[in-house]
């Protein structure tokens, strides 16, 4: 008897079906190629394929150190991980629902009745002892509304991985733009520090020949404001190092060792060049996309289960043991026992609490599709922005790094008509701020050229 009710308990599992709709995957809302137009190279719009590695792509063997200690200590991707297992418990114990639980209960009762109550009328005591093995309440997945919902838990599961690996990429990548800063900040302090001391030069030298008669006030004044215009920006510098130290600490996750912050020069040989071909495919391999799909999965998962409550439930408690009126007598012969108690529930009446949580799971659905879709959008824009800035950067940094030369040259030549008593020293001071203002510039340039590059990383998913 109990071998046929669990061989009909089992088909009836096995047969169950699925209400949820059919997963389409949403229509991508981006344009089917690349931007193109001046400021974007014709190689890099071309497919191809992209093999990203964070070990390669970032050179600079103190960077590489810094990412792999924040890779171990930075509490927010502790906590992204954390997360992650956090849904795969829950995906399993949604899971653990298609199963019935299956326990042991012992009990025991013993009970004085008066005279009054006891059926004999006489006043006695009634024990009662019993040990049973079974489950309860074990709900048949005829209409996959378990099934659904533990669909959509793996889904919210494999939607968290994503973001732990969304979160890792962000991470990489705010590593390296605070790494850059630092030493950006630094190369800016020191060139401010060296200009400093050539303005104090020139003001020192400016006020012996206005003492001698030869410089004007004017002279003076000029000499005076540009040394103060350093000093301002000195402790401008000072002060963003100092920030940038604190930044990088927090993203690390604890203590730096000193050896990594050795100051680096900013050029472009820290980071590898990117492939210049980007797949077709590329925004699809993003976690965060994934992420979104995953989620939208899991909405459309969730409308199965709702969909499923319309029907009836069948329910199946069951037990097997052994009780007897003697704690002694539990086990001897004759003390079997079993209960077969099957439920079902049809809905009739919910006063439209069915149908209002159908709508509900439809407009989740709904609204995780334009989530999805902006996911996309976002990536294309995040891409074309870096691909557009690939292109346009190495253009400005020539162009900056000719004007830096120009400006040098004006500076000599100024200096040399000082010397020989052409020009006023007012056109070397001029020529002074405009060489230290655009070498401060190109110090500038490239680290929003790197950034740039690390933006592109990241905007591509990764390694």
């Amino acid at each position: 008897m109990k071998t046929r009710y669990l061989s009909l308990a089992a088909a009836l599992v096995l047969s169950g079906c699925s209400l949820a709709p059919e997963y389409q995957q949403p229509a991508s809302p981006v344009a089917a190629s690349w931007p193109q137009g001046a400021a974007y190279d014709a190689a890099a719009v071309q497919p191809g394929t992209l093999p990203l590695n964070r070990e390669t792509f970032f050179q600079h063997p103190s960077l590489r150190q810094l990412i792999d200690l924040a890779l171990e200590s930075n509490r927010d991707l502790r906590q992204a991980a954390l997360n992650v297992e956090a849904y795969r418990a829950l995906y399993r114990i949604q899971r653990s629902e298609l199963l019935p639980s299956v326990g042991v209960d012992a009990s025991g009762n013993r009970q004085r009745l008066p005279d009054d109550l006891a059926p004999s009328g006489e006043a006695g005591i009634n024990s009662q002892y019993g040990v049973t093995l079974g489950t309860s309440a074990w709900e048949l997945d005829l209409f996959g509304r378990i099934r659904s919902l533990q669909g959509a838990a793996l889904e919210r599961y494999l939607a968290t991985e994503q973001t732990q690996r969304a979160v890792q990429i962000a991470l990489i990548s705010d590593v390296a733009n605070a790494w850059l800063t630092l030493n950006t900040d630094q190369a800016l302090l020191e060139l401010t520090e060296a200009t400093l001391d050539s303005y104090q030069q020139s003001l020192a030298m400016i006020e012996l020949s206005h003492a001698g008669g030869i410089a004007s006030a004017l002279d003076v004044r000029q000499a005076r404001s540009l040394v103060e215009q350093a000093r301002v920006q000195q402790a401008l510098y000072t002060r963003q190092l100092a920030q940038d130290r604190n930044a990088l600490q927090l993203l690390v996750g604890g203590e730096i060792p000193a050896e990594l912050l050795t100051p680096t020069e900013v050029d472009t040989g820290l980071l590898a060049d990117l492939p210049a071909g980007l797949p077709a495919d590329i925004l699809q391999q993003r976690p965060d996309v994934r992420a979104a799909e995953y989620q939208l999965r899991a909405a459309n998962a969730d409308i199965g289960a709702a969909r499923a409550a319309f029907f009836p439930s069948i329910r199946l408690t069951a037990a097997a043991g052994t009780a007897s009126a003697e704690l002694d007598g539990l086990f001897e012969g004759g003390s079997g026992t079993w209960n077969f108690m099957p439920q079902i529930n049809i809905p009739i009446f919910t006063a439209g609490r069915l149908r209002a949580n159908l709508d509900y799971s439809e407009i989740q659905r709904d609204i995780h599709v334009a989530q999805y879709e902006g996911a996309i959008q976002n990536a294309f824009r995040e891409v074309s922005d870096g691909l557009a800035a690939r292109s346009t950067y190495q253009h400005q940094l020539q162009a900056q790094t000719d004007l830096v030369n120009a400006t040098s040259e004006y500076y000599q030549l100024a200096q040399q008509r000082y010397d020989e008593g052409v020009d006023n020293y007012l056109v070397v001071l001029d020529a002074q701020r405009q060489l230290f203002a655009s070498r401060q510039q190109l110090l500038v340039y490239q680290l929003q050229q790197l950034t740039s590059e690390v933006a592109l990383y990241r905007a591509l998913g990764g390694s």
